[in-house]
């Protein structure tokens, strides 16, 4: 007999609306499941259970008075420890942080619950979701189910442990160099990281560059289209705004014949030095494959990023880290990675910070020139399969951690630059089963295809997953 979290977010919730189960049953479930086995995953930085309850039990209440409920109405969804909940402990993954409860909701906070889905609590980030590892002292690090010995990647971390070890059937995430779909691949997961402006951070998160959104991390395309369906949403004062779907909703997608599509590649990482391991390449050949299989032409073509908008990424990624406020008495408390990267954050004149963000404009600009005749563009999303507990920080200084964290993470930036939607697809297992994701991106606004296609792949495959499951299942 199948157990309850077998189920998908979107089976979950058409056993809710029949009556089959009840979005307290449902919670219960999870959260039994999270005090059994988080320790062996580090999911979760804040389990609430008492409010997942409550919430649980109002929407079970709408479910009887026969009320016209959302697609997710009592589907349990965590949310990550980057994002405000009012009246929750938030840690932006940093001990700087204990004793803070957040003031507000950010309004996609307001869009999940709205929607009627249920808050188990909060998954666990890097300290300010600043490395592509999650490894704090609030929690134990987030591990891949697949090998325990090894990360979940980051800065999303939490939500995919969560999710791929059936802690929570979909999982809300954020990407500001691709910290949903790192996770995703060493996860198994499919993560989608939306359009730049799909996904309003208001009303405390500024827009800035434009580098990171929140997106969905899920078992299957359709559970992620119908999240991104109801994360999507804009405020005013919002810096940037993805265009409407044309098909009215991205569920629309999901199973559309995308028709013969014309598929760019490219395997060559923008990073200096960078290896890419044979079994990622491995996978990426594999993706060639079967895309080529389904029809699609798929076109080698020169890295339309090059190295040199690394540095003028660094220099952003330095002065984002200094976004957070940190009290004088308790700058002790910051991870080493995190304290060298804000000295030279602030360290850095805004002169240097707009020529940076002017440069990477430019490279946007003819990166796109190159790409926009193509329907998708197919990379490797990481350079490496999941690396061990402790690796990146098994060196002496925290430059050559950021160094290692900018060679495995060496893909996916480039997208959060452009503001391209780009998704992670788990369609390889190494011999020894780690999974290794492949990631394909759209044109600027179009998710559409990428969840058509996305969907087309999932359906060959009989799932992405077909009789694998981790042990932690």
């Amino acid at each position: 007999m199948a157990h309850i979290h077998d189920l998908n977010a979107l089976e979950q919730a058409a056993a809710v609306r029949r009556r089959e189960i009840s979005p307290v049953e449902l919670t219960e479930h999870y959260l039994d499941r999270i005090d059994r086995l988080d320790a062996q995953v580090g999911a979760y930085v804040t389990v609430t259970a008492e409010l997942a309850l409550e919430q649980a039990h109002k929407a079970e209440a709408r479910v009887l008075a026969g009320e016209d409920v959302s697609p997710l109405a009592g589907v349990p969804i965590p949310i990550k420890d980057l994002n405000l909940v009012k009246g929750v402990p938030i840690h932006f993954g940093s001990a700087t942080y204990e004793g803070f409860v957040a003031p507000v909701d950010d309004s996609l906070v307001e869009r999940l619950r709205d929607a009627g889905t249920i808050m188990l609590g909060k998954t666990a980030t890097p300290e300010f979701g600043l490395p592509c590892y999650t490894e704090t002292p609030l929690s134990p690090p987030s591990r891949t189910p697949w090998d325990p010995s090894r990360s979940a990647g980051g800065s999303s971390g939490g939500a995919a442990a969560a999710v791929a070890a059936g802690l929570a059937p979909a999982a809300q995430g954020s990407d500001g160099a691709g910290s949903i779909r790192i996770p995703a691949s060493v996860c198994g997961l499919f993560g989608l990281k939306p359009t730049r402006g799909r996904i309003s951070s208001a009303p405390i998160v500024p827009d800035l560059a434009g580098l990171a959104t929140n997106g969905p991390i899920t078992r299957t395309v359709a559970d992620a289209a119908a999240l991104l369906d109801v994360m999507a949403h804009h405020n005013p004062g919002d810096l940037y705004h993805a265009p409407e779907p044309e098909l009215g909703s991205f569920g629309a997608y999901v199973g559309r014949d995308p028709g013969r599509l014309r598929i760019a590649r490219y395997a060559e990482p923008p990073v200096p030095g960078t290896v890419v391991h044979p079994e990622v390449l491995a996978a990426y050949e594999h993706a060639s494959a079967e895309l080529a299989a389904l029809g699609h032409e798929v076109v080698d073509i020169a890295p339309p990023f090059g190295p040199e908008i690394v540095p003028q990424f660094v220099t952003l990624w330095y002065a984002f880290s200094c976004m957070h406020p940190v009290e004088p008495d308790r700058q002790d408390r910051l991870r080493p990675l995190t304290a060298w990267l804000r000295e030279r954050g602030f360290a850095t004149p805004a002169p240097d910070f707009l020529q940076a963000q002017s440069a990477l404009q430019l490279a946007t600009r003819f990166g796109l020139l190159a790409t926009d005749p193509y329907d998708a563009v197919l990379t490797p999303t990481v350079t490496q399969p999941p690396r061990p507990i402790g690796w990146f920080e098994d060196v002496d200084d925290p430059e050559e951690t950021f160094e290692r964290m900018k060679r495995f993470a060496a893909f996916p930036a480039m997208y959060n630059v452009s503001g391209q939607p780009a998704v992670s697809l788990p369609l390889h297992w190494s011999p020894d089963g780690l999974p290794i994701g492949v990631m394909l991106a759209g044109r600027f606004g179009d998710e559409g295809t990428l969840i058509s296609v996305s969907s087309q792949l999932e359906a060959a495959r009989g799932g992405f997953w077909g009789e694998r499951r981790p042990a932690a299942w």
